[in-house]
């Protein structure tokens, strides 16, 4: 059986050097396809685009990495922005919030990672608290904390104990959207993963970074999803 196919998205830096070139450049961290890869399936890297359609995009794969990323517009979510927000990455927050509309409209496996997660909370009219403190100790540097699952839910089916988990973020879920559920949480009472709670449907998202760990679980699931569900193709 060929292994799953699943799209991680990307975004584009607009002055990037590598070589002798400095171009704009559709990329992410090359930790995103090896871990989908070390869990069993094959990557696709999905950059923006305004050619076509994400439901277009989507019926060649069988499940989506929403990769992490700078913050979401508040405008996306009716909120002023905070002076501590990161500047709009609009063309981004376009794309990826239609592939995640797209993908849950068609019933495939979603999985969104940091940025992901909050941009699948937003997506079913969620909000986000703009700046929390101590998830991100300096710039560029990730730090550890614990996550306590859920009991009962998907993603504590995946990791059932509290486990040490790679963070870098300083924003975090506020009001959750549409469906979703609470699945993990940090000590300080932020919340760590959300999901949707329909069995028939693989939704999760992760406020932490998987791909900075060796642990597995979590991608794997996404991974198993997908391959189970190959009907879901739009």
């Amino acid at each position: 059986m060929p292994r799953p196919l699943i799209g991680i998205t990307t975004y584009v830096e607009e002055s990037t050097r590598y070589g002798v070139w400095d171009v704009p450049t559709s990329l992410v961290p090359t930790g995103y396809h090896e871990l989908v890869q070390a869990a069993g399936g094959a990557a696709v890297l999905l950059p923006p685009d305004e050619s076509g359609t994400a439901a277009e995009v989507l019926s060649r794969l069988d499940g989506l990495v929403v990769a992490g990323g700078p913050d979401v517009d508040p405008a996306r979510y009716g909120a002023d922005r905070d002076p501590r927000t990161g500047a709009p990455a609009t063309r981004r927050d376009e794309w990826e919030l239609s592939l995640i509309a797209a993908a849950l409209a068609a019933g495939m496996p979603v999985l969104g990672i940091c940025r992901g997660m909050q941009a699948l909370n937003v997506a079913l009219g969620g909000t986000l608290i703009q700046h929390i403190d101590g998830h991100a100790v300096a710039p560029g540097v990730m730090s550890w904390h614990p996550v306590r699952p859920v009991e009962g839910t998907r993603y504590a089916a995946l990791v059932p104990e509290e486990a040490e988990v790679p963070t870098y973020h300083h924003q975090a879920v506020e009001r959750l959207g549409e469906g979703l559920i609470a699945s993990a949480h940090a000590a300080d009472g932020t919340v760590e993963a959300i999901e949707l709670p329909d069995p028939a449907h693989w939704v999760l998202g992760v406020q932490w970074h998987p791909e900075r760990d060796k642990d597995t679980r979590v991608m794997a699931g996404l991974v198993e999803a997908a391959a189970m569900a190959p009907a879901v193709r739009v």
